[in-house]
């Protein structure tokens, strides 16, 4: 695999995902940043949109996951980040950043919390 990569940042969605039963009921802001990892060459050679990526399409992929079944842990909305871009688009590897901006965490003043993944085929 080469170093070619699209990335797409701060994708914002709400949704309904937590421990806490106040998660789950009034949900939150998470922000999204996705890597897709594939080679380059031919698309920026051809200029041809069917040799690379459509990043429209995988917004649309990860507002349906963020916004949809609520999750206990934002490390299962990340996997489910991660094998839907793998299934569904043709990239050699994705790297998924799910963050939650001002979590609800008892006694703290945070700016955000997340997960980082990496998955490959």
């Amino acid at each position: 695999m080469g170093e070619d990569k699209i990335f797409i940042e701060g994708m914002l969605f709400y949704g309904y995902h937590g421990v806490n039963q106040e998660e789950r009921v009034l949900g939150q802001r998470f922000v999204v940043d996705l890597q897709l990892f594939r080679d380059l060459g031919e698309a920026g050679r051809s200029d041809d949109l069917s040799q690379t990526v459509n990043y429209a399409s995988v917004f649309k992929a990860a507002r349906e996951i963020v916004e949809g079944p609520p999750a206990n842990l934002i490390e299962t909305v990340a996997e489910r980040l991660a094998a839907a871009v793998l299934e569904r688009f043709p990239v050699d590897a994705v790297q998924v950043r799910v963050r939650k901006p001002w979590a609800p965490v008892k006694g703290s003043a945070l700016e955000t919390v997340g997960v980082q993944i990496y998955r490959k085929r």
